[in-house]
């Protein structure tokens, strides 16, 4: 059956500002090329992403930095104002994020793996997979002002690669599947090369020298392994109740 990409909604929502540019933003041009609805959402506005700015300062940039991303991508852009390294796995987080999820709905969730480098991404990762099944449930009360009505149907949920393919102990973690990006790689790049604010914080905590490089270097070995020049990898939740049907997979041709 024909899927009507116009009538279809997709959330990608990670940590950080710049996270998702890294990870899955070619990915997004494609859907947004086939009609689809793209939201990016980060969980915080990158308040500690800085040895120069104070958090206010720096979070003032970001925001900036992701606003001119979104509109690359020619997605909506928000922030659930969590703070770095201060995401936790609670009822009020919890309930944050299935108001999100509610207010949103999404049919297809692109999100952070559950195992990744840090703690903020792991707790984005499970907080998301938690979101996706409350959404849907009436009795489940966000203890929100004005509450967004309970979702109709559990989205599709799909966790992106972790930073470099690892997981804590440096195995890889192999992608379900991976997209080809080739044709969407000058417009990943323009939209992460917006986040330049984290050119010398990346060199300084993470010892990566030229995190567009990193970029490319990275899309490039995905891509190697479907015989393309650039990809970005996959993996779907497939627990139950989910959809188990790999609607990316039929959007785009894999």
């Amino acid at each position: 059956m024909e899927i009507d990409a116009s009538k279809l909604h997709v959330l990608a929502i990670h940590a950080h500002p710049d996270d998702i540019e890294f990870q899955c933003a070619g990915t997004l041009r494609r859907l947004r090329k086939l009609g689809c609805r793209i939201s990016v959402a980060t969980m915080t506005p990158g308040d500690g992403g800085s040895a120069e700015y104070n958090a206010e300062e720096i979070s003032a940039i970001r925001r900036e930095e992701a606003r001119r991303a979104a509109v690359i991508l020619e997605a909506e852009c928000s922030c659930l104002e969590f703070r770095d390294l201060s995401i936790v796995f609670d009822n009020d987080s919890r309930r944050r994020m299935t108001e999100f999820v509610r207010r949103t709905a999404p049919n297809i969730i692109l999100t952070a793996p559950p195992i990744d480098y840090m703690h903020d991404h792991e707790i984005t990762s499970a907080l998301v997979r938690d979101a996706c099944f409350n959404a849907s449930v009436p009795n489940y009360r966000t203890c929100q002002w004005d509450p967004a009505p309970p979702t109709l149907k559990i989205p599709w949920l799909y966790y992106v690669d972790p930073v470099e393919g690892t997981d804590h102990f440096g195995k890889r973690i192999a992608p379900d599947f991976v997209i080809d990006i080739s044709a969407e790689m000058p417009a990943k790049l323009e939209a992460l090369a917006c986040h330049a604010s984290q050119r010398e914080w990346l060199r300084r905590q993470h010892g990566m020298d030229e995190y567009m490089d990193a970029c490319e270097r990275w899309s490039r070995l995905r891509g190697n392994e479907i015989g393309t020049q650039y990809g970005e990898g996959f993996r779907q939740y497939k627990g139950h109740p989910h959809p188990v049907t790999n609607i990316l997979g039929e959007l785009l041709g894999v």
